[in-house]
């Protein structure tokens, strides 16, 4: 089959842009596949981060007559010329990640004019149907986008009972759920990802207990209760909050909440963008990682840690509750309670929980695998 996947990738930034390249990988090994990727994601005074590009080589490289550096996300000139070098391709499948109505128009342009008078396909793999963020505007992008999709692909419960609201015409559609990252290097030795993390970044952990905080800052991520919770768990444990991620908030009330509460020698703040190569380490120098979300669809944070064989304390949102298992590969706590955060990190410790845990995470993993994620597509797509 010919495939075509329009999203980010290399050299792109971000979970969206390596799920891309993973998924290519997966896809291309029995089908003619190309990605039509960003050359613009977003405007520079809308983006929230530093760069929006990648500052190291990527985990997987999607070889460069594979990879079409092409769509514009604001120019409406480029999609409608975008969609004409695509249908040059003859493709029997286009296959795009839908996340936020932002990219609604560019999508439903190229996918309209790409289907015109030929038999191709779309299916929409749904991170998010309805925004974490939510705008003006929202739901009506969103239906204008799905009117184009043939079938969709849900990665939660959460996510398919979104779907239901604009899926009226109960186009095909199939829950699987998200897929490992596993393309960031093979677990390390905790002494030895430790070793290289204080080497590299110049600072000490002066305890082994250490708890990961993972991914892009922002409010609905709920770090800041993490930060909150810290005093009470250091009552019990000496612990050490690494907090690895790229601000997509204002971090001064970060920075001041740790300064307020004397967290500074207990709070390792590393606000940049890690590159591919570095992921590793970080997981691979952590007891669990934390997840303190106000809302969530799903995580794919999750899914490299569930790599890393690490388990996850995780609030009760969104899909985060379906990867992870209550007193067995992590442990649910309500969102917005930060002594249900201390109480749960003080008695991962206390109990001695994590040999446990992270022994069921490598049973429980085996079923995130993307063999069956590109089946399911396949299956959907061969209609």
């Amino acid at each position: 089959m010919k495939i075509v996947i329009i999203g980010t990738a290399y050299p792109m930034r971000g979970g969206i842009a390596q799920y891309n390249s993973i998924l290519y990988k997966y896809l291309s090994a029995e089908n003619d596949v190309k990605i039509y990727s960003f050359k613009r994601q977003y405007p520079e005074f809308l983006f929230p981060g530093k760069t929006q590009f990648e500052t190291g080589e990527p985990a997987f490289k999607i070889p460069d007559d594979r990879n079409v550096i092409a769509v514009d996300s604001i120019n409406p000139f480029n999609w409608f010329f975008t969609a004409l070098k695509i249908r040059k391709e003859k493709p029997d499948l286009l296959i795009y990640k839908y996340w936020i109505p932002f990219f609604a128009p560019c999508l439903f342009t190229i996918s309209f004019f790409v289907k015109l008078f030929t038999g191709t396909k779309v299916l929409t793999i749904c991170d998010n149907v309805i925004p974490h963020e939510k705008r003006f505007g929202d739901l009506t992008l969103t239906r204008l986008v799905f009117s184009m999709v043939n079938y969709f692909i849900v990665q939660s419960k959460t996510v398919e009972k979104d779907l239901a609201l604009f899926n009226k015409k109960n186009k095909p559609y199939k829950l699987s759920p998200h897929p490992l990252y596993n393309t960031f290097g093979e677990k390390l030795d905790k002494a030895d990802a430790r070793k290289y993390i204080e080497d590299n970044y110049n600072l000490k952990f002066d305890t082994d207990k250490v708890i990961l905080f993972f991914g892009f800052i922002r409010k609905y991520k709920g770090l800041m209760y993490l930060i909150e919770a810290m005093p009470e768990i250091l009552k019990s444990n000496n612990v050490k909050l690494l907090i690895a991620g790229e601000f997509y908030d204002d971090g001064k009330p970060y920075t001041d909440k740790i300064k307020e509460l004397g967290l500074e020698n207990n709070i390792i703040l590393l606000s940049d963008f890690l590159p591919d190569e570095k992921v590793r380490y970080f997981f691979s120098a952590c007891d669990a990682l934390v997840l303190p979300y106000t809302d969530a669809t799903q995580s794919g944070i999750v899914q490299i840690a569930y790599y890393y064989d690490k388990p996850a304390v995780v609030t009760d949102v969104g899909g985060l509750s379906e990867v992870v298992i209550n007193d067995k590969t992590g442990i649910i706590i309500n969102p917005g309670d930060v002594n249900a955060i201390a109480e749960a990190v003080n008695r991962f410790y206390i109990e001695n929980l994590e040999e446990k845990f992270s022994g069921n995470v490598k049973t429980e993993k085996l079923k995130y695998s993307w063999e069956v994620f590109v089946r399911n597509i396949m299956s959907m797509a061969k209609k």
